[in-house]
């Protein structure tokens, strides 16, 4: 499955202030590893911290932690994505 970055009438989509900006970019990244294959994200939290993306919480496998890591990679953009996720 491939990620695209999103857009609102084929510009890069931007919200307004930073706030905004923040939570939807930790909302984009949570719901991309909600629709992915290869990963049950029920129990992984998307949060920002000094500009990373960081993913928490469990997962089942080793595999599953490497393709959060991908798919929020995917949906971050310049941004790091720091991973934290453990496994169950």
């Amino acid at each position: 499955m491939v990620f695209k970055q999103p857009t609102f009438f084929g510009e890069p989509y931007e919200p307004e202030s930073g706030a905004d900006k923040d939570a939807a970019l930790e909302e984009a990244v949570a719901n991309a590893l909600a629709v992915a294959g290869g990963i049950d994200a029920a129990d992984v939290n998307v949060t920002l911290d000094d500009g990373a993306i960081v993913l928490t919480g469990r997962v089942a496998t080793a595999a599953e932690i490497e393709r959060a890591t991908a798919v929020a990679r995917a949906i971050a953009g310049t941004r790091p994505v720091r991973n934290e996720i453990k496994i169950a």
